[in-house]
Parts: structure tokens; C-alpha cells; sequence
């Protein structure tokens, strides 16, 4: 279902909505505390599911945790946690759900630009431009997202393995793992 006949990452080919993330989000730089927190819950909603799963959702997300402003979430009490275990529109997952809260809290304990200082952190402050050929030269994890997996339980948060921590690092445009033959490949590679 792309939105054009450009070539795109084959993971990017099974909806018009991961055709547009795909084009206009991923493997783009993001900084700042609150949108790094979004990817990191999201990624975090995602663990066993697929990535077009959690995407249908970001809307609901954003609105039951209020636009991920980090020390709004904090101050979530437990009945607005149980509420959110209510909502459809989010992935009824206990742990999942109560993980946003104890992640925002711990956020929050890094300080101001904390959370943007640590991910970043983890490659310099600089994307790494890979290029891989196809999707099965990507890794799920590599010795950077293992690394920052044991710095964020270090500080407090939850729901951050290992592959989620390589998928955050994707999103966010630390790492760029579009494929050498996706059009947005030549822009990632200038980034």
C-alpha cells in the first residue's frame, strides 16, 4: 500500500500509514525529552506486537498520556492507570500501561534534557548511518541498544530490553537503518 512507486523498506509496504511514517518519521533524529519518551513507550507498547499495531493506537496514546509531557504522566494516579487498562483504543497490557508511569517518573529523575543527554549518549550524539541491503542484514539488538537497555533498568525504567532499545534507537534517528535500495536512504546516509 505505498502512497508511490518510490522504492521504501519492505517493513514500510504493508499500509498506507507505515508507508507515511515510514517516509516522513523513521530513522529521522529526534530530540527532546517528551518525543523521546513517546518513542520509548511506544516502542515499549510494541514488544510481541507489530510495529503497524501500535501505530493504529499512536492517536489514543497520545491522548491518554497526555501528549507524553513527561511530568504529566508522573503525576498519573493508579485510577487513571486502571482507566487507561479500559480504553480500546490502547493495548490493554498491565505491565505495559503501568511501565508509562514508572518510566515517566524516572524520566523525570534524570532532570531536564536528561533523557534526550542519555539515548543520545549511546552514539555520541551523532546517527549512525548503516547500510543494510536487506532487512535481514539489520540486527534486533546490538552491544549500543544492550547498553543503553542496562543504563535506563539502572535508572529506574521498565519495559527498555535490549531489541526495544535498538527499535527506539531506529526510530529516533540515533541509528539509520533504512536499506541501501530505499529512497530515503541517500538522505539518511547525509544525515
Amino acid at each position: 500500500m505505498p502512497i508511490d512507486a518510490r522504492p521504501r523498506c519492505d517493513w514500510a509496504l504493508g499500509s498506507e500509514a507505515e508507508c507515511a511514517y515510514h517516509d516522513a518519521e523513521w530513522g529521522v533524529p529526534v530530540h527532546g525529552d517528551d518525543a523521546l519518551f513517546e518513542l520509548l513507550t511506544l516502542e515499549g507498547a510494541q514488544a510481541g506486537l507489530s510495529w503497524r499495531t501500535v501505530l493504529i493506537r499512536r492517536d489514543a496514546y497520545r491522548a491518554a498520556f497526555h501528549g507524553f509531557r513527561i511530568a504529566q504522566v508522573a503525576a498519573m494516579t493508579d485510577d487513571a492507570l486502571a482507566a487507561c487498562l479500559e480504553n480500546p483504543g490502547l493495548i490493554r497490557h498491565r505491565q505495559k500501561i503501568a511501565s508509562v508511569r514508572t518510566n515517566a517518573r524516572a524520566a523525570l529523575a534524570l532532570g531536564e534534557g536528561g533523557l534526550d543527554r542519555l539515548l543520545w549518549g549511546f552514539v555520541d550524539g551523532v546517527p549512525v548511518v548503516n547500510a543494510p541491503a536487506s532487512r535481514a542484514e539489520v540486527p534486533a539488538e546490538t552491544p549500543a541498544s544492550r547498553a543503553m537497555s542496562k543504563a535506563l533498568r539502572k535508572a529506574g525504567f521498565s519495559f527498555v530490553g535490549s531489541t526495544i532499545c535498538y527499535a527506539l534507537m531506529q526510530a529516533g534517528g540515533m541509528v539509520n537503518d533504512h536499506l541501501t535500495g530505499c529512497f530515503r536512504y541517500p538522505a539518511a546516509r547525509k544525515a
